[in-house]
C-alpha cells in the first residue's frame, strides 16, 4: 500500500487553515493509500504516525517508526501560502524525485502571485480588473494618482497571500496609505485593483481520467464590506451552492475556468473566483490549494456535485496514478 503523505503547516499566516484542510483531506482519503499528515514547521518536518510526532529526513522522505526506515511513496502538499502554495516544495519536491499531486512549480508560482497571473491571463484574452502594482522599493505612493486612475472603491491586496489576509476595501483616498501599508506587512508586492459591481462566484477545477471537470459554482454573499478572512472562517458570508445564475452563465464561468486550469498548466484541484460583471466572468485570483476544511467551498461544491470527499480524491489520484 502506498504511504501518501499530506504536508501542511508552513511558514505564513494560514497555519492554522492548512492544518484543518488535510486533517479533513486524511479523514476522506481513498482506503488503498496509507495517508499521513507531515507538518512544516520553522524547526523541520514532522510526519505524524499513531498520534506521535516522528522527525522526517527532508532529504528523502524517510523517517524511523519502530527502529525502522520508513519511506513516503507520494506527497499531497497542502500548505496554504509560503512555502507551499508558491511552489518551492514542489520545486524540492522534483530536486528529491518524490512524486507529488499538486500544480507543479512554475504554475504554482504565478497562479499564487495574483498580479502576474492577472496579467498573464490578460494576455490570453480573459478578463481581470483594472490594477496598479507596487513593490516595496517604490519611494512613494501617490494616492491621488491611483485613485484618480481607478477609481474609488478599490482593492489593495497583498499579490503572494491568501486567504484575504492583508486585504483591504478602500472607499476614501485618505485610507488608501495605511491599507497599503497593511498589504506590504503580509507580502512584499501589493496590488490594487479597481472595483468590480457584480455577483462574485467561485468554481472548483480538477482533472480526472475523462478530462478537466469543473464543479458547481458557489455565489459567495457576504456581510462585510467583501469575501474577508471572517467572512470566509467566521461565517459572515452566505455560501450558496448552485449559484443563483442562469444555466448559460453558469456554463459561461465553468468554461471559462477549465480554459484557465489548461494555460496555467494545473493538476489536482483548483478553484477560481469571479465577479460577474454584465454576465463577463472577471478573474478575482486563482488557487491552487485552496481550502478543504469543513467551513471550505470546494467539499460545498463537491457535495452539490453528488460526489463524496473520498470519490472525489479517488477520482484525482486514479488520474493522476495512471
Amino acid at each position: 500500500m502506498k504511504k501518501v503523505g499530506i504536508i501542511c503547516g508552513g511558514f505564513s499566516s494560514e497555519y492554522d487553515i492548512s492544518v484543518q484542510s488535510a486533517m479533513n483531506i486524511k479523514r476522506n482519503f481513498p482506503d488503498q493509500f496509507d495517508a499521513y499528515l507531515v507538518f512544516l514547521r520553522k524547526e523541520g518536518w514532522f510526519i505524524s504516525v499513531d498520534n506521535e510526532e516522528l522527525s522526517v529526513d527532508a532529504r528523502d522522505f524517510s523517517y524511523i517508526y519502530n527502529g525502522e526506515k520508513q519511506q513516503l511513496d507520494l506527497a499531497i502538499i497542502y500548505i496554504h501560502g509560503d512555502p507551499g502554495e508558491n511552489g518551492k516544495i514542489q520545486a524540492y519536491l522534483e530536486m528529491i524525485d518524490l512524486p507529488y499531486v499538486n500544480s507543479g512549480p512554475l504554475a504554482s508560482q504565478l497562479s499564487f502571485d495574483k498580479w502576474y497571473c492577472n496579467q498573464f491571463l490578460k494576455g490570453f484574452g480573459i478578463p481581470v480588473a483594472d490594477s496598479a502594482y507596487l513593490k516595496k522599493a517604490d519611494d512613494s505612493v501617490e494616492a491621488n494618482e491611483l485613485v484618480g486612475r481607478l477609481g474609488l472603491p478599490l482593492f489593495v491586496k497583498p499579490c503572494d497571500s491568501g486567504s484575504s489576509y492583508g486585504i483591504a476595501r478602500v472607499d476614501k483616498v485618505d485610507d488608501l496609505d495605511s491599507a497599503i501599508e497593511a498589504a506590504f506587512n503580509e507580502g512584499e508586492t501589493v496590488i490594487v485593483e479597481s472595483f468590480l459591481d457584480g455577483t462574485e462566484v467561485t468554481c472548483g477545477v480538477y482533472r480526472s481520467k475523462e478530462g478537466v471537470e469543473a464543479l458547481p459554482l458557489t455565489e459567495i454573499v457576504t456581510e462585510n464590506a467583501f469575501f474577508d478572512y471572517e467572512a470566509k472562517y467566521k461565517g459572515l458570508s452566505d455560501e450558496i451552492t448552485p449559484a443563483r445564475i442562469s444555466a448559460e452563465l453558469t456554463q459561461k464561468v465553468q468554461d471559462v475556468s477549465r480554459e484557465i486550469y489548461e494555460l496555467l498548466q494545473l493538476r489536482s484541484i483548483a478553484r477560481i473566483d469571479f465577479m460577474l460583471v454584465n454576465d463577463v466572468p472577471v478573474v478575482i485570483e486563482v488557487n491552487t490549494t485552496p481550502g478543504f476544511s469543513d467551513a471550505s467551498l470546494v467539499p460545498q461544491m463537491i457535495a452539490e456535485a453528488g460526489k463524496t470527499v473520498k470519490e472525489f480524491w479517488t477520482e484525482i489520484m486514479d488520474a493522476e496514478l495512471s
